[in-house]
């Protein structure tokens, strides 16, 4: 039976590669895929334009890393199929000499590991140069131009949202974004994995040439690593070598860390749940959905049921109630079944009423959206007019009531929906779902979410110094915090360039680092190599910076403003052994240790309100954006129960009868 290219059946898995191989030589021509080029597989032709012996070479499908290398530089998508790229070739003219093996099978050429297309050819020189490659966020007007199309922009006829929609282009910075890596910090490099000769003293002189070219070529972020050029005339140090003691900076938070300016009447759930959810915000949610349900239920010819107060506080009730007691659909929780039913929500609310309500929930003045529209393609327009007013209520109040401990984080959530907006982005290793994403501040003593923001798209952000970079600097303010802080980061966000300048607001800094970003070591004199025993570790200090790295089940790399490399710290690990594997205690660098740690006490996947989300699938960005609101409202309201318990040497409500006392309370019936 013929299958179409890539599918292939049960018996047949074994010839796929030989039947796309068969139909890209002999049926159809293959083209170099490296952009702007031409040259094109052949049976007679061995040359290129410029009369050089031309080779094709395959993708590095079995090396991940080194792929997705490959991927960025010649601008194809990362998520790429297999078997479209086993079809796929990079002609020799995009590789040094340098890139292949010395060969002793004539004409034939192999690529190194580390071999990387970087080069591309000029039109009217025939020199070759190696540049690196720039990623920048595309003008819209320019893309629209070449033919990038928009995905996002659609109404929904029955809840008018054209308001807030907001265009957005496709370009590799946003791919980049997507799959966690930073346009302006993060650039392929061939550094990454340092050829089998890169000790030769002319091999590093060869790629110094190049990276300088390629500085004063392109510009870019590579000027501002001069700081840490000394870096690469250094070596990596071992365990066994002493670090020097880092500075120390005291802890002088502006506040007592912890829960503060609290009332003497609060005490139970629902008074901790208001201090952050105000009645005054209550009301101002009800008078704006009763209007905009009025408006669109007149639209229908229909007249729309004004609710209260306590209706919006039954609504809650319920919504937190589905997350404790999950139902494979919403008509379930109003189920009249004699022996397979729930009795509490048909004691709170009807169906038809909570579904009315959810339809119509609006957070803004309908005139204010109005005018906002007017204004859509200007400066003046706000991409989160509809969730404003109770956007920068909620983030006040969570700043009020509470101060962080010395250990904090930055970290990133993912809030779906099935609205599309220009606001929509994806976290690819957190979900498959596509949403809106936030950047919290969050205690790592109590996981307290402190301040946040929504992430509006690169075209409302500077992007002079990168996202990750401009996000931690919004969040982490000393003016309201204080000095001294620990801030904790993952990949995203770590950078030589970040962490200096947390210094001068007088703010630790520690997290994992990627090998290509910008001012990350180069040197691979003693580096760590592939094949080094767990527990094996390197260092290298540059000034305050310590970078580390330590092999585990793989390579971890860290980098540090406060820690030294290595205090005597080990950790269990099993390892093969002759009959069965062992635990033994192998070394543990103390940034490592401290990062995992801290960054474990901190659990944002606590979603409240996540199986409403999947059964209800709103189609309104901003009511998504509401329900994580509430998310957040709820967990920092516990969180700060359980700390004032604690002070008072009381016995602290578990999570689960908090929400129990808490749906009981704001449904007004009693236990």
């Amino acid at each position: 039976m013929d299958y179409p290219l890539g599918v292939y059946g049960p018996s047949e898995g074994g010839t796929h590669i030989f039947k796309c191989l068969f139909v890209s030589f002999f049926k159809m021509p293959i083209s170099c895929a490296y952009p702007g080029c031409f040259n094109i597989i052949k049976a007679k032709r061995t040359f290129s334009s410029g009369q050089k012996y031309l080779t094709f070479h395959r993708f590095p499908i079995h090396n991940p890393e080194r792929l997705k290398l490959w991927l960025l530089v010649l601008h194809l998508d990362i998520n790429t199929p297999e078997h479209v790229l086993i079809c796929k070739r990079v002609c020799s003219d995009h590789f040094f000499n340098d890139d292949f093996k010395p060969s002793q099978q004539g004409d034939r050429r192999f690529l190194k590991m580390s071999a990387v297309p970087n080069k591309f050819l000029q039109q009217t020189e025939q020199k070759s140069t190696r540049i690196d490659v720039q990623y920048s966020p595309m003008d819209p007007k320019e893309s629209i131009k070449k033919g990038v199309k928009d995905s996002t922009g659609s109404s929904d006829e029955d809840i008018c949202d054209l308001d807030s929609v907001a265009s957005s282009v496709d370009s590799t910075a946003e791919e980049m974004f997507m799959d966690g890596l930073d346009s302006v910090l993060d650039r392929p490099s061939c550094d990454i994995y340092p050829p089998e000769d890169c000790d030769s003293e002319d091999s590093l002189q060869e790629r110094k040439r190049s990276r300088l070219s390629s500085s004063a070529d392109g510009g870019g972020r590579e000027s501002e690593n001069d700081g840490f050029s000394a870096v690469s005339t250094e070596r990596w140090h071992s365990s066994d070598e002493a670090d020097v003691e880092s500075l120390q900076l005291n802890f002088i938070p502006l506040q007592e860390p912890g829960p503060k300016f609290l009332p003497s009447w609060c005490s139970n759930p629902l008074h901790f749940f208001q201090l952050l959810f105000s009645k005054t915000t209550l009301q101002t949610i009800v008078e704006h959905t009763n209007d905009y349900g009025a408006k669109c239920q007149e639209r229908n010819g229909k007249v729309w049921e004004n609710i209260c107060q306590n209706d919006l506080k039954s609504y809650i009730a319920l919504v937190i109630y589905m997350s404790m007691f999950k139902c494979s659909s919403l008509t379930d929780y109003w189920s009249v079944s004699q022996h397979f039913s729930l009795s509490f929500p048909a004691k709170v609310m009807s169906y038809q009423k909570f579904l009315s309500i959810s339809k119509a929930l609006h957070l803004s003045d309908s005139r204010e959206d109005e005018k906002n529209r007017v204004r859509k393609g200007t400066a003046a327009f706000e991409r989160l007019g509809k969730i404003q007013p109770l956007y920068q209520v909620i983030r006040e109040a969570c700043k009020t009531f509470f101060h962080p401990f010395q250990n904090i984080t930055i970290d990133e959530r993912m809030v779906t929906s099935q609205a599309r907006t220009g606001l929509k982005r994806c976290m690819k290793n957190e979900s498959p779902n596509i949403g809106y994403k936030l950047f919290a501040l969050t205690d790592c003593t109590s996981g307290y979410t402190w301040d946040f923001f929504i992430y509006e798209g690169k075209s409302c952000s500077s992007q002079s110094e990168g996202l990750s970079y401009e996000s931690v600097m919004a969040l982490v303010d000393e003016n309201m915090l204080g000095s001294g802080y620990k801030l904790f980061v993952d990949k995203f966000y770590t950078s030589p360039t970040l962490f200096s300048d947390l210094l001068c607001k007088k703010v630790w800094a520690c997290g994992p680092v990627w090998a290509n970003r910008a001012g990350f070591p180069k040197t691979t004199v003693n580096r760590l190599s592939r094949n080094a025993p767990r527990g094996t570790m390197r260092w290298i200090r540059n000034d305050k910076l310590l970078f580390v790295e330590w092999k585990d089940s793989q390579k971890v790399q860290m980098c540090s403003t406060f820690h030294k490399a290595y205090e005597g710290d080990t950790v269990q690990r099993k390892v093969k052994g002759n009959a069965k594997p062992t635990r033994v205690q192998v070394p543990i660098p103390a940034a490592v240790l401290d990062y995992k740690k801290n960054m474990e006490a901190v659990d944002p996947s606590n979603c409240i309100t996540g199986h409403y989300r999947a059964l209800h699938k709103p189609k309104k960005w901003y009511q998504c954006v509401f329900y994580h609101f509430l998310d957040i409202t709820v967990e920092n309201a516990f969180i700060m129960q359980e700390l004032m318990a604690k002070r008072k040497n009381m016995k602290p409500l578990t999570r689960k009868a908090f929400l129990e006392v808490l749906i009981l309370e704001l449904a007004e019936i009693g236990p």
